[in-house]
């Protein structure tokens, strides 16, 4: 029997909270992103890092957001644990993937194509695992086409996204391209469950796993709580703040040892020759 899907039980509330997570987080991870490269080699990893969990958790809070407005009318939904967990998991391995390859190899060429595409593959498969992890009395079957174009999308707001973190720009960029990174990832969350159809059990039996009310909440309180301290790291870095890098010579930077100098012999003789001191002759005359 086929069932009545609902993703919007809420209204607009779950849709307009769910892009402003992924927003948050995009723009927290964009900004890790630019402060990377701007940075010695040895804080470059920790700044990934960081940006990897910031852009993962919000897109994973993004997902179960809108998902608490999803319904399917006479089949309640539970969510199973380990599946759920190993969806955050997969978001921020993958995404950190793709913003370690921009990190070091740079936000262009082939550098940028692919970070760009397992960061896309990274949300996706946020998405789609997430999904897999959601128990009813009945199963889930997906259209090709549409599940193909929301995972083309996905890549394409990774991808663009990188790319503007890579421009080393002001404040006023990442905030810009982060918004379109979260209508984007919004998007993609949304054309992946038009692709899903519903068909359910005409058994009773009961449903494995925990109710949303009991799993979904507790669980988003840890991402949130961690974007909140990550938007406290970015507030109280100026240089992350304004997107500045910083031109001071390495040799100049404190607590940086100097190299050794080393002389080089003059290019040319001295026009004059040098003359001795004991060969000069005084003009001055002298008593007698």
């Amino acid at each position: 029997m086929q069932g009545t899907v609902d993703g919007f039980t809420y209204g607009l509330v779950t849709p307009v909270v769910a892009y402003l997570m992924a927003s948050l987080g995009g723009a927290l991870g964009l900004r890790c992103t630019t402060r990377s490269m701007l940075v010695a080699q040895s804080w470059r990893p920790g700044w990934l890092a960081l940006g990897a969990a910031a852009i993962g958790s919000g897109i994973w809070t993004m997902h179960f957001v809108a998902m608490m407005g999803f319904t399917v009318e006479g089949a309640p939904i539970h969510y199973d644990r380990p599946m759920t967990f190993a969806s955050l998991g997969v978001a921020i391995v993958m995404v950190g993937v793709g913003l370690f390859i921009v990190g070091y190899k740079g936000a262009k060429g082939a550098a940028l194509f692919t970070g760009g595409t397992i960061t896309g593959l990274g949300i996706a498969s946020m998405h789609y695992l997430g999904m897999a992890g959601m128990r009813l009395n009945g199963r889930f079957e997906y259209n090709t086409v549409t599940v193909a174009c929301s995972v083309v999308i996905a890549m394409c707001a990774a991808t663009a996204a990188l790319w503007a973190a890579g421009q080393v720009r002001g404040f006023l960029w990442s905030v810009g391209a982060s918004l379109v990174m979260g209508l984007a990832v919004s998007g993609m969350h949304y054309t992946g469950m038009a692709a899903l159809s519903v068909h359910l059990h005409h058994s009773g039996a009961p449903v494995t796993g925990e109710s949303p009310a009991s799993l979904l909440w507790p669980m988003l309180v840890g991402p949130l709580a961690f974007l909140v301290i990550a938007g406290v790291v970015v507030m109280f870095d100026p240089m992350l703040v304004m997107g500045k890098p910083d031109w001071t010579l390495v040799e100049h930077k404190p607590g940086v040892p100097a190299h050794p100098a080393v002389h080089h012999p003059p290019r040319r003789r001295p026009l004059r020759p040098v003359r001795h001191q004991g060969r000069r002759t005084s003009r001055t005359p002298q008593n007698r």
